[in-house]
């Protein structure tokens, strides 16, 4: 019996020195394991730190990566770029002048104020560059298209100054081509670009209106030119101050057929510039 508990004991006590050798072991290799991983990514950011190139796909395969799992999380795929393209501006950074105008136009035709504060901004520029009051080139697009810069004519005539592509399309040619119609800011240049060569060829703004619209050779507009010299006079009132109450406008402007060439009359006149008739 004293025997049998002797081998006992002795199974014991090896059982015991077994155990804990293998714990041993296997913390010594958990613990070099460690510091192998360890010494593994500082080797790794060292590289990243030192070679651009690898830090750079990295980076680049970690984005790519967070776009894959936010586009299937949400169904969308992000395009940060996409404000570049996004004709708006914020009204409070524009001078007082152009900030009086953005906003009363926004609240009689009803468009948000952001997107009209940059057509506000480029038409100040364009009419500057081109002599011409901005406060007619924002009257023209109101009576033209209630400021709806996909807006078309029955004649065909686009935008929002309803210009006639294919008659043009020599001016649209340096925008990349007559698609640019649909582009707000071009649309403005270049419809501002025919009035101010309407109103030098008659040397006068009312002349010009009438040209712009396509009745140069008939007797009467239809009243277009009194729409829309009447909503510059009110427009330009507004842009100098002069509170002026904001009466909805129609829910579909009026659209004229844009203007159609005319012969430039034997005793045309010199250039005269809105400016000029203040």
């Amino acid at each position: 019996m004293t025997k049998f508990i002797a081998i006992l004991l002795s199974i014991a006590r090896a059982v015991q020195v077994f155990a804990g050798d293998v714990t041993g072991g296997f913390f010594r290799v958990t613990r070099n394991g460690a510091a192998l991983l360890g010494l593994a990514v500082a080797v790794g950011a060292a590289a990243l730190l030192f070679n651009p190139q690898w830090r750079h796909e990295g980076e680049a395969r970690l984005t790519d990566w967070l776009t894959d799992r936010k586009v299937a999380a949400q169904g969308i795929v992000p395009e940060p770029g996409a404000i570049e393209r996004a004709t708006a501006a914020d009204p409070d950074t524009l001078p007082p002048e152009q900030a009086n105008v953005a906003l009363w136009i926004a609240r009689k035709y009803r468009v948000a104020p952001e997107p009209l504060a940059a057509l506000v901004a480029e038409a100040y520029e364009v009419g500057r560059i081109n002599r011409i009051d901005p406060t007619l080139i924002l009257a023209v697009m109101a009576v033209e298209s209630g400021f709806n810069p996909f807006a078309q004519s029955a004649a065909g005539a686009q935008g929002l100054m309803q210009v006639m592509p294919e008659i043009h399309s020599d001016k649209y040619a340096l925008f990349g081509g007559m698609y640019a119609a649909f582009d707000p800011k071009t649309n403005l240049r270049v419809g501002t670009r025919i009035l101010k060569e309407f109103i030098d060829r008659t040397g006068s703004v009312q002349g010009g209106l009438k040209h712009y619209v396509g009745a140069a050779n008939l007797p009467h507009d239809g009243n277009y030119t009194d729409k829309v010299m009447a909503e510059y006079a009110r427009m330009y009132q507004v842009a100098n101050g002069v509170p002026l109450p904001t009466q909805a406008a129609p829910t579909q402007p009026p659209l004229r057929a844009a203007d159609t060439p005319a012969a430039p009359p034997a005793d045309s006149k010199a250039p005269l510039t809105v400016a000029a008739l203040r």
